[in-house]
């Protein structure tokens, strides 16, 4: 019987292995070269059966690269995952990386491709500029700020108050109240900044009734000589809050420092009039946005924080108000990617700080808006005097949704594992990015670094997605950083007005 079977069953062919036929002379490869992947629609490579399998990433997001390993579309932002893919638990990223590595463009490419998608890119602060080109391309609003070239005033409502007046009931109660809440708290920042603490509890509560009794006197926008004007001038409300015992000495003791200190953000202190006088250029809900902050000096770094920060707050303002609109019907809805660049600059502007940016950014699931922040490394952020501030500032890193690092040092690997964990390979992956490039002795040059524009996405404790952005021709032409050393420096004499020449020999 068992003959019989084995006689009716036909062997199976004989077939070569992965890497050809075993035995001498017969071809046996002895190492396996890898297979080009393509990527494409269902549609399109359904006649390549059996050869078409599944991918390995999710194909949702923007593209931004090959994978390093297979050579496969990467295609990632924190919206796509969190809203279509439902790959993270909230739609944020945090990017590391040395500078000079390519975060910017990263940032960008995730900008450009997330504005195709209908999300609006709002970059709340350009510091060198890298972002105002592209959101010009996209037909979006440059503000301007410091110096003489735009202001920023810190108790403007924005669009809450014209909302308001489209809203009803608790909607209408819930802009007005946030709107008051953005007040008291850049108001509260700026103090902060230029005391490097914060101010006491008494003095808050003070600033929050000052505000209310000027939003009752005040006609149009208010700005921060009209709340000085408010305490100075010690109405009943203010004066119950400070504890006066019926005493006007005793306001006048306990409002000194106050005042002191709004005297010298009105007046031109450290932080200069940036704050103190009506905004130049209103923020549009309806258009990408960037706040081009560059022309701040690097020297000015209290300044630049407290700019940045009244950016933040006037950002995620302009959101609320948006969200308030669209839940109610009277607007459609709108999503919003905001970039949120150099965060190490705000967050050493003074003890206090981290909690002002906790407060701004924490809450974006809810919000309906995507953040991307962006810093050097946990260096930066692990760099403050006090010990909860830096676990806070650690938080932004846990919290976030991906994390996206590039080229780092060694030495951040110890803090990075404690944010991230990363396995032995990719923590060397990382560090061998950061290599200064080599000399070319042909062209007299240096190579491109070896970790320009190659990141490692990672989500928890998934293994990382190593990618190498590449950029597109019309891309190469927006984000030219180096424009002004594009043409060599010439030594000329400047033509001068005649009557400025003085005479010969005199």
């Amino acid at each position: 019987m068992s003959r019989k079977k084995q006689e009716g069953t036909t062997a199976a062919p004989a077939r070569p292995g992965p890497r050809g036929w075993p035995g001498r002379g017969r071809g046996r490869a002895g190492s396996i070269q890898p297979v080009p992947e393509w990527r494409g629609s269902t549609r399109q490579v359904c006649g390549l059966w059996p050869f078409a399998v599944g991918s390995g990433t999710p194909m949702v997001g923007v593209p931004l690269g090959r994978n390093m390993v297979t050579g496969a579309t990467v295609c990632c932002d924190p919206v796509s995952w969190f809203q279509r893919a439902n790959l993270i638990s909230n739609p944020s990223a945090f990017v590391l990386g040395l500078p000079g590595l390519g975060k910017s463009t990263l940032v960008r490419r995730m900008a450009a491709g997330l504005a195709g998608y209908g999300v609006m890119p709002l970059v709340l602060g350009d510091l060198k500029p890298d972002y105002v080109d592209l959101i010009e391309a996209l037909g979006g609003q440059v503000i301007a700020l410091g110096g003489d070239r735009g202001h920023i005033n810190v108790l403007d409502p924005g669009e809450a108050t014209s909302a308001a007046e489209r809203l009803t009931g608790s909607a209408r109660a819930m802009v007005l109240t946030d709107a008051h809440e953005r007040r008291l708290t850049m108001v509260s920042s700026l103090l902060t900044i230029l005391r490097a603490q914060p101010p006491t509890d008494r003095e808050e509560t003070i600033l929050d009734r000052a505000l209310r009794v000027l939003d009752e006197r005040h006609d149009g926008v208010p700005v921060l000589p009209d709340l000085l004007e408010v305490i100075r001038s010690a109405p009943e409300d203010v004066r119950q809050v400070a504890l006066d015992r019926g005493s006007l000495e005793r306001y006048q003791e306990v409002t000194e420092n106050l005042e002191a200190s709004l005297i010298g953000l009105v007046d031109g202190g450290r932080l200069g009039r940036t704050f103190s006088r009506p905004t130049t250029n209103p923020m549009r809900r309806d258009r990408p946005v960037v706040y081009d902050v560059s022309h701040i000096d690097d020297a000015q770094t209290d300044l630049q924080a407290a700019v940045m920060l009244a950016c933040w707050s006037a950002g995620f303002g302009t959101v609320n108000v948006a969200n308030a609109l669209a839940d109610a019907g009277v607007e459609p809805r709108r999503h919003y990617f905001v970039v949120l660049d150099e965060l190490w600059r705000v967050l050493r502007a003074g003890r206090g700080i981290v909690d002002r940016v906790d407060a701004l950014t924490r809450l974006n699931r809810t919000r309906g808006v995507g953040t991307v922040m962006v810093s050097h490394t946990m260096s930066d952020l692990l760099a403050l005097p006090a010990e909860e501030d830096r676990m806070k500032a650690r938080g932004f890193v846990e919290r976030s949704g991906m994390v996206v690092a590039g080229g780092l040092p060694g030495a951040e690997m110890p803090m990075l594992t404690q944010a991230v964990p990363l396995s032995r390979a990719e923590q060397e992956l990382l560090i061998g990015w950061q290599d200064p490039p080599a000399w070319d002795p042909v062209h007299h040059r240096e190579t491109e670094p070896p970790g320009r524009g190659k990141f490692l996405v990672k989500v928890g404790g998934r293994p990382g997605i190593p990618v190498q952005v590449q950029l597109t021709a019309v891309e190469l032409g927006i984000h030219d950083t180096n424009k002004r050393w594009r043409e060599l420096s010439r030594v000329g004499r400047v033509e001068r007005p005649a009557e400025q020449v003085g005479p010969p020999g005199g």
